[in-house]
């Protein structure tokens, strides 16, 4: 189905992704993983975590999740 897109400024785009009009397909073009523990992502000005015991399981059996060798 056709779009139509006005007059649009973009001053900066920092790893993002900007589609216009219409979109037959689309896939990644990079992919990554991040393994931490618990509270290790928690951001703010007074911040108490009291986890105990933690552990986190880093193992990927299946190896790859998301391929991006074919993407141009």
């Amino acid at each position: 189905m056709p779009s139509v897109v006005g007059p649009i400024k973009i001053n900066s785009v920092g790893g993002g992704v900007v589609n216009f009009g219409d979109s037959f397909y689309l896939s990644p073009k990079s992919a990554s993983k991040t393994s931490s523990g618990s509270g290790a992502f928690n951001t703010g000005d007074f911040i108490c975590t009291n986890n105990g015991l933690n552990s986190t399981n880093v193992s990927d059996p299946d190896v790859a999740d998301q391929n991006t060798t074919a993407n141009a």
